[in-house]
């Protein structure tokens, strides 16, 4: 650990919080810039929400969402609409502050007139969603699924997703929401940190009881009840996949800031945390992402009042140091370098050599466990030795191998290094990209918005930038003039930037220009859907570009 940072440079960066707990040129870091601020509630919403405008079905896996202070006036009429439409409609919403975590904060309601106003909604922002009511109950409980998500590389994208995941569960028996329960949070909330202070909690080794269990568990009695497990499995892999694609526009534009591209710099990779719940149908429904999931494998225990031990928790053990130690060996630095020494060696020769890499940790926040974690890593490093997580069922590979509907099947992962178990860790993109390219028209759009900032290392456009897209773009003319585009620009950048977004840098964000895109393709293609507007004014606007570059190329060798 280097509290205070390093000055020598490592392969391996581990920070506790963030890409910038330390300045790095070269190697590879944990943390993605900007992924901290892309999954708070806010941002999150805002992001699927434009995925929702484009694609309504395929992202119907996310709640209802309305943002506050600013859509308050709109979630109040639309909910009225929607009573006066339909008397029998009881709705019960969540509210939960953007910055929130652990349950901090949050509140269910039944009337918008419930919402709390004291303290300022303006200083602290949050989302108010419609409360999924009818979640699946194991042992009449409402639990959720905490899986642990690989973002490789963002470009190419490059996801895995863990074989097991936790399931927490709710500590008092589950019934629908009346004005006598709302405030029940052990009943709602499946929060760990909110559960644990039950007096209903339960620590078990076992990992099929208990208030935590492995999610492998809960697939296997789901099994039992004659379930499709492997669709589950097909959903919640297309869930992730999708939601990282509603992520990735804004990520590039945090990525080419901090990491201008043709710059040296550190790779990026991150470990995420996706928060899902099964509905009583099995459909899952995304409830959040974190950007720095608790990989602790002990909890507190209460010897006497006020003196506290730390216990291993088996179940934590059994998930989590499989996802790190895979992790790992997935971006292992010396990974080619032993390839390439393999192909000149004998394979006695090449057996002989061990991986080594340096790693740099910086945790302001989890010193004590990160060490301890790091401990049970060298352990469980080491060929030869077995692994909790490899004693269950091999079902989970069989489940993953049914992939997003389509049955393609995964590469088995089996050339794994001598001695280690089978990575727990399973490549779903770009294994499965044919199935959603169709869906990254956002990235396309964030492509165009990167070409056009002008200046390394700002995320806004000014408007000097959107008048050269407008122009090399050829999207001006008689019915649409110049002037018609400052006022565009003007009216779009002043009510985002109202909304407090980012006031570090004047001038139009990515959310913004994706607006003015979306403007724009709706005057030029009238009569299509809004994505096929979106489609074509994007292919208009890159073969434009295509077509100036080979001039200027020309142009350049005259």
């Amino acid at each position: 650990q280097f509290p205070f940072g390093r000055r020598l440079p490592c392969d391996i960066y581990w920070h506790g919080v963030s890409f910038h707990d330390n300045y790095i040129f070269s190697g590879q870091v944990n943390k993605f810039p900007g992924m901290t601020e892309m999954v708070r509630k806010v941002t999150l919403s805002r992001a699927v929400r434009t995925m929702q405008d484009l694609f309504p079905i395929e992202y119907n896996f996310y709640p209802r969402s309305w943002i506050l202070p600013e859509e308050l006036p709109l979630f109040v009429t639309e909910v009225r609409m929607m009573k006066e439409s339909d008397p029998s409609w009881k709705p019960t919403f969540i509210v939960k502050p953007d910055g929130g975590c652990q349950g901090d904060g949050i509140y269910l309601i039944k009337d918008p007139g419930d919402i709390r106003l004291a303290g300022g909604l303006q200083s602290r922002p949050a989302v108010v969603q419609e409360y999924i009511c009818k979640p699946l109950l194991v042992d009449k409980l409402k639990f959720d699924i905490r899986l642990y998500v690989l973002l490789k590389s963002l470009e190419p994208l490059e996801i895995y997703i863990a074989k097991d995941g936790l399931s927490r569960f709710c500590t008092e028996p589950y019934q629908e929401p009346t004005l006598k329960n709302l405030h029940q949070v052990f009943m709602h909330l499946t929060n760990y940190s909110l559960n644990i202070h039950s007096g209903n909690f339960i620590h078990s080794d076992n990992a099929n009881t208990g208030s935590k269990r492995t999610f492998s568990s809960i697939l296997c009695r789901l099994s039992s009840r004659g379930a499709d497990v492997k669709k589950v499995w097909s959903d919640i892999i297309s869930l992730v996949i999708k939601t990282i694609i509603a992520l990735t526009p804004e990520l590039k534009v945090y990525y080419q800031s901090d990491i201008p591209a043709g710059k040296p710099g550190p790779t990026c990779f991150q470990i995420l945390g996706f928060d899902i719940l099964l509905m009583k149908n099995l459909k899952p429904m995304l409830l959040e992402v974190n950007a720095n999931p608790s990989m602790r494998i002990e909890h507190e225990q209460e010897l006497s009042p006020g003196v506290f031990e730390n216990v291993p928790s088996p179940v934590d053990e059994e998930v989590k140091v499989a996802v790190i130690r895979d992790t790992l060996r997935l971006v292992d630095p010396q990974k080619k370098k032993r390839k390439d020494t393999q192909a000149l060696t004998s394979p006695s020769a090449a057996e002989a050599r061990q991986p080594g890499f340096a790693a740099g940790m910086k945790d302001k926040q989890h010193k004590h466990h990160s060490l301890k974690l790091s401990l049970k890593l060298k352990f469980y490093l080491k060929p030869g030795l077995s692994q909790t997580s490899e004693h269950v069922p091999e079902t989970r590979d069989e489940l993953l191998d049914a992939g997003p509907a389509g049955g393609l099947e995964y590469e088995s992962s089996r050339h794994a290094e001598a001695g280690l178990p089978s990575l727990c860790l399973k490549q779903v993109f770009p294994k499965y990209a044919k199935q959603f390219s169709y869906l990254r028209l956002v990235d396309r759009v964030a492509a165009l918005f990167i070409r056009f900032l002008g200046v390394k290392g700002t995320t806004k456009l000014g408007p000097t930038g959107f008048r050269t897209f407008i122009r090399n773009c050829k999207l001006s003319n008689s019915s649409f003039s110049m002037a018609s585009v400052d006022i565009l620009y003007i009216d779009i950048t002043r009510r985002w930037n109202s909304m407090g977004i980012d006031h570090k840098e004047s001038g139009m964000c990515l959310q913004a220009f994706v607006e003015a895109f979306f403007c724009l393709a709706q005057k030029k293609y009238k009569a299509l859907p809004l994505h096929e507007q979106v489609a074509s004014l994007i292919d208009f606007c890159e073969y434009h570009l295509a077509a100036l570059d080979e001039k200027r190329l020309l142009g350049g060798r005259g």
